[in-house]
Parts: structure tokens; sequence; C-alpha cells
């Protein structure tokens, strides 16, 4: 009988359980000393990236490669963790340092508050790590199937309307999950946000394990004992500092949802019959790691293996995964407690906001596309030392946030923010885009994203000028959603199709997608256009939008409210009946997947 080839799948679970490269640190200084050339396939494919290293593509994307993967360049992408995206003054000027010694320059903001360098070559590898840990930052599970960065709101701890600082507890969640060799081989990535943000800015909807705080009214508990705070001197190490007042009648906990997550078959999370006290956080996530760890039948196949997948393909139902958890625990979790999901849009703490603290502010700019530069990281520290207490933070929507400027300076950081190309005050285009790495650097991606990011608000910009309707505008390279366009009002995903003979960058619309009080995934609409003809099918949406919305209607509601066939006839400007439909699966008419999400 002929030998039965090993999968992929079974190559790579192979290969996770013969090493855990945190523990070969050694071997990465070896290939350093001898060259590109010396890495072995095991390092460049599975073993560099729970240390948060990808090799990088050669600018053509997955177009030139084969088994559904582009060509890479003797250089590495090296992902940066910043837990809760807070870092310090210091750590900034040392990640715009390695950008411009090791990267060319090239540093992007990433949708779970990652900092992204570029063009790291294998010398450099050690010498780059070691100047980040000697300002406390890591890259050790930023990548692979291990627990990835841990989010949160870039707020916490100044938000007015928060109603405590969870971040200690985000630190926590890093300190017990991220580099911990019990969980660095997981079936595949791993996602886990917590926040105690009215506006849910860390998209609670699209995570493997998401913690949402929550008040309990008329409860027999109280607020902890000890409230974790953050350390202000540090911005990276919880401290304890005891409750204030009288005993509370009511006790904060968290909300628990659970296998969420995008890719080419989104999910939306599933909330848990669950209360989750404060002190109960950490056995919690362990507990649903340990779960996801063990779950064998997710191991069989790559393409679906996160979480997520239990409940898509293996039967697993929100009762099911709660008494998985609770056996682990050991004790059963108190029932849930109601909630008012956000109904806000905007998600990304743009602009002067006033903080809880009297007297200081939030300062929130915008970095297009997410590329930020050396220079521009270095000035926002600047700001940030000079003017307030040294202490920045990056956001889930690829932009920088300063704390605790006082009043009387608050212009002048405003005013210095945008002289560097970091606006506070931008249009909705450039407010509400976002897009990934694309085919410049990702072996997997169709198009190129980041320019093209720009380029697109531009037109879009120059057709609408001074725009402020809410919209989100979000940009994939390929099916794989790291855009997140299952979630935009207005999702495209990139595309190559054939013209004049040569392949050229195209993209593909999915529209109608939400998180909060109506959460649902993009609905495929089948239509598809070249690159260059994108800005002109949004100009016809909005414009037929503005022309026939009813009453102060969203752009929401007017998505849902118009079938796929009238909506594929406005992008493309013809009858329906007159436009080929785009080959994908088109689903129903309606929204192929939401989840009512109330109490």
């Amino acid at each position: 009988m002929p030998e039965l080839k090993e999968t992929k799948a079974q190559r790579v679970e192979r290969l996770k359980r013969a090493k855990n490269p945190w523990d070969h640190l050694d071997e990465i200084r070896t290939f350093a000393r001898q060259g590109f050339d010396s890495i072995p396939p095991e390092w460049l494919g599975t073993y560099f990236r729970p240390w948060g290293i990808y090799t990088q593509g050669d600018g053509v994307g997955v177009i030139g490669g084969k088994n559904g993967e582009g060509k890479a360049v003797p250089y590495f992408m090296v992902r940066i963790r910043i837990p809760n995206g807070l870092l310090t003054s210091e750590q900034a000027r040392a990640i715009a340092d390695l950008s411009d010694h090791f990267g060319n320059g090239v540093a992007d903001i990433t949708v779970r508050q990652n900092v992204q360098l570029h063009w790291i070559r294998v010398e450099n590898l050690p010498e780059l790590l070691e100047r980040l840990w000697s300002v406390g930052l890591r890259t050790t599970g930023a990548c692979g199937d291990v627990t990835r960065n841990i989010t949160g709101c870039p707020l916490a701890g100044v938000h007015a309307h928060e109603i405590a600082d969870v971040s200690p507890l985000a630190l926590a969640l890093d300190k017990e999950l991220a580099g911990n060799p019990d969980f660095y081989n997981l079936p595949r990535k791993f996602k886990i946000t917590i926040t105690a943000c009215p506006e849910w800015c860390s998209y609670p909807e699209i995570n493997d394990i998401s913690f949402t705080a929550i008040r309990r009214p008329g409860s027999a508990g109280i607020l902890p004992a000890s409230v974790p705070t953050l350390d202000s001197s540090t911005s990276r190490e919880p401290a304890l500092s005891q409750a204030e007042g009288p005993l509370a009648t009511s006790e904060i906990g968290f909300s628990l949802r659970i296998a969420g997550g995008l890719s080419t078959e989104p999910h939306l999370a599933v909330k848990l019959n669950a209360f989750i006290r404060w002190e109960q956080v950490l056995p919690v996530a362990r507990a649903i790691a340990e779960v996801f760890r063990e779950s064998e039948v997710l191991r069989q196949s790559r393409d679906r293996a996160r979480m997520k997948f239990l409940f898509l393909q293996h039967g697993w139902t929100a009762d099911s995964f709660l008494a998985a958890i609770e056996s682990k625990l050991g004790y059963k979790l108190d029932p849930a407690a109601p909630e008012q999901l956000p109904a806000s849009i905007h998600r990304d703490h743009l602009g002067v906001i006033p903080q809880k603290q009297p007297g200081l502010f939030a300062i929130g700019a915008s970095v297009i596309r997410g590329r930020i530069t050396p220079a521009q990281i270095r000035v926002a520290a600047d700001l940030a030392e000079h003017h307030g207490d040294g202490h920045l933070r990056a956001t889930l929507m690829q932009n920088v946030l300063l704390i605790n400027i006082p009043d009387s300076r608050v212009t002048s950081v405003v005013q210095e923010l945008a002289a560097n190309g970091l606006p506070v005050e931008t249009n909705a285009f450039v407010r509400g885009t976002v897009a990934c790495t694309g085919s410049e650097f990702c072996k997997l991606a169709l198009t190129e994203t980041k320019s093209y990011a720009r380029w697109l608000t531009e037109q879009l910009e120059e057709r609408f000028p001074g725009y402020q309707e809410d919209i989100k505008l979000h940009i994939t390279g390929c099916p794989n959603s790291c855009g997140q366009h299952w979630i935009a009002d207005i999702g495209i995903e990139g595309k190559k199709i054939k013209h004049e003979g040569k392949m050229i960058d195209a993209y593909y619309f999915c529209v109608g997608g939400s998180v909060g009080q109506f959460a649902a995934i993009a609905r495929p609409v089948g239509y598809r256009c070249p690159a260059d003809e994108v800005p002109n099918a949004i100009t016809r949406l909005l414009a037929h939008f503005h022309a026939h919305r009813h009453s102060a209607e969203s752009l929401q509601k007017f998505l849902a409210r118009n079938t796929t066939e009238q909506l594929r006839s406005i992008l493309s400007g013809q009858p329906a009946a007159q436009t080929e439909i785009a080959l994908r699966d088109l689903p129903a008419d309606r929204v192929p997947h939401s989840i009512e999400d109330r109490p």
C-alpha cells in the first residue's frame, strides 16, 4: 500500500509536540550567527511563530506561491505584544529606535494593539529581542497557536464612564497565559479581551474569550475588598488599592462570551449564562484555555481549529460549554446578570476626551491605515512625557492615545500631533477605515491594502467633503479577514481578476456588518470590481443612501432593509439582472449569521 502523506495539520501538531520553541532561544542565536540559509523549514514555518516572528512575503502576496502561501524573502515581520495597549514613553522610543535601526522605518499598529516591525534580518533578532526585554516588552505569544495579545480599552483607568479599571486583570491574564509553557501548544490562535469600556471598544463579539465588566445590583456580594488599579509609575504591573467608602450593595463582575472569530467562517461570540466575579476571571480563563487545549477534534484541520468550530461543526452549545468550564473549576458559576449592549458605531476614542480625573484629558490621534513612522512615535512619546505623565496607548482601531494631559496643554498637544501627521480631528472615512497588512508583507494576501487605504479615503473625502456620518469601512487583502471586513458597514475583501490579459487587484463587497445591540455578520452581495472602481461603487451607495434614507435612518439600517439584489444594483450602477454575480457562495437574502445577544 502507498504510504499515507502527512497532512499540514498532522505535521504542525507533530512539530509542536516535539518542541516548545520558547525553550530554544539558543537556536535563534545560532541562526543569527550563521545567517538565513541556516534556518530549517520547521523554524521558518512553525517554531518562529510563538516568538511573534513571521517570514515576510515578497510583495506579491499569495500569487506566485503554492499551497495557498506566497513566496518569502529573507526578512521577518516581528510583532510586539502590548497588553491592553499600555505603553510608556520609554517603550515607545525603543520601538521607534528598533524600527529605524532594523526595520526600514516601518511600523504598523494592529487591530489587537500590537506593533509590527518589518524588514527584520535574522542577524538582528537576538539584539532586537534583548532591547525589547530591557524596556519590559516582548514578542512571545504575539503569533502562533498560543494566547495572543490580551486586549482592553485604551482608556482603562481614565474613562469617565467605566465602572472599574480592569487593566490590571488584563496584565494578570497576560502573565497567566502568555508565554506559559502549559499553553504553548493550543489547537490554534486564542484571543482574549477584558474591558469595562461602555462602548466595548475591544470588540468582545469577535474574541475567543470576552469579559465585559458589569455591576450586578442587589447582590449579596460587594465590591472586591481590594480593587486592582494600574500603577501609573510603570503602566505595566497592577497594584492594589483598597476600595473607598461604605460597602456597596452591588458587585462588579463580568459577563462572559466565548468562541467569537472572523476569518472565512465568521461567528459572533456566544454569551454564557454566567456572572464572573472579579477573583474568578483568571481561573475561568484558564479553564476555558484547558478545554480548548484538550479539544483533539480541533487539531484535525488547520482551517477549522479555532474554538468557534466547536459550535459551528461539533454540536457544542452555550450550556455544554458552561458545563465544561464548571467541571474544570469544580464549582458552579452564578447566573448572568442583565447587561446593556452598546449602540454606538465608533469605538475608537479619537478626539479630546475628558477623563474621570478632573482637569485631565485623553487625546486620541488618528494613525491613517495604522502605519506610523519612528518620528511620529517619538513625537507622541515626547508629548506624553512633556505634557502628560509619560504614558500612551495603542488602540484597536490602529490609532494612538495620549492620557493625563492637563486642560491648559490640550491645544498645543493637538496642534503638535496634527503638524506631525497624527490628526486628532479627521474626516469620517479616515476615522472609520481599518486595513490589514496586505500583500506588501503578507504571504497570504491577494491585494495591497495600506497604500490603497490612504488612496481610497482621499478619493471618498474628495467626493464627500466634510462627510461626518457614521461609517465603518474595512479593507482586508484576503478572505482571512484580518481587516475585520465582516463587522463593517462596508467591508471589501481582496481578490484578483483578469483584465486585458493581466491579473489586477479587485475587491468583493460585503455590507451591513455590525456589533453591539445590532450585532450581525456582513452580507456578501455578489458584487466585485477592480480596485480603482471601488470609490465609484461606494459613491453610488452613499449617494443612494442619502437620497432614499428614511428620515434620520442610519447607514446600518438602510443596508439592512435593502435586498441583496438591490444593493448589488446600487453598487454596480446597473440593474441587478444585468450585473454579473461574482463567484462566491451567496447566502440567503438576509445576513448569514447573527446572534440575538440580549439578556
